[in-house]
């Protein structure tokens, strides 16, 4: 089964459509660059709309581990995972919260900087972004899937960059992700999910996983 993080709400009702789709993950975006971003102080006020059994993902984009561990014990958001754009991986485990790195990808050297950061820290999974010079996710653009056929960074790996519900079926037949992450994709606006464009998304990772399984039936 592929998991899906739906990244970068910034509104009570889009946490409780989320909630009520049943999607794995969600992301909360503290890069105060993104349109998607939100505060700290306000996020615990999303997550309480998110209902008993959704993982809440904070994002970060920072090279300083401290900070995100600090925002992470300050706020008390009950963050399941951290989501982090750096450089280096961090010299100590991010404990007890699950630690998912994200890379953008541009060509195949980037592949095996992956690869060395992941013996480097043992990461709970990796996340593949599109690489669009300046930007940190949430640009629409595609990943390079083609790089991404047969790649094992040796823990999960979730694909990001440019998904949209027309295109993520494709895109999971092709690289096979454990998990596919989207932003822009589902958006009517910079921060604002489009109900029917999330409900399309989770249909349409939903159908793929359902299509493997009559595929595999003998």
């Amino acid at each position: 089964m592929t998991r899906i993080k739906i990244c970068g709400i910034t509104t009570p009702a889009d946490a409780e459509l989320l909630a009520e789709l049943g999607v794995e993950a969600v992301g909360l975006n503290f890069y105060h660059k993104s349109p998607r971003c939100v505060a700290p102080e306000r996020a615990g006020e999303l997550v309480k709309h998110l209902g008993p059994f959704v993982a809440t993902v904070g994002v970060f984009v920072t090279n300083d581990y401290s900070t995100v561990y600090w925002t992470c014990e300050t706020f008390k958001l009950g963050l399941r995972a951290v989501q982090t754009y750096s450089d280096s991986p961090p010299a100590l485990p991010l404990a007890p919260f699950a630690h998912i790195p994200a890379f953008r990808v541009k060509d195949s050297s980037d592949l095996a900087h992956i690869q060395q950061f992941v013996i480097a820290c043992r990461p709970a999974a990796v996340l593949v972004d599109s690489f669009v010079t300046g930007e940190m996710g949430g640009t629409g653009h595609r990943a390079p899937w083609e790089l991404l056929v047969g790649f094992d960074p040796g823990v999960p790996l979730i694909l990001a960059g440019g998904l949209t519900p027309d295109n993520v079926a494709e895109a999971i037949r092709l690289v096979k992700p454990w998990g596919v992450d989207v932003a822009s994709g589902v958006e009517a606006s910079p921060g604002r999910k489009d109900p029917s464009k999330v409900r399309a998304f989770v249909a349409a990772v939903r159908g793929s996983f359902s299509a493997v399984a009559v595929a595999t039936v003998p």
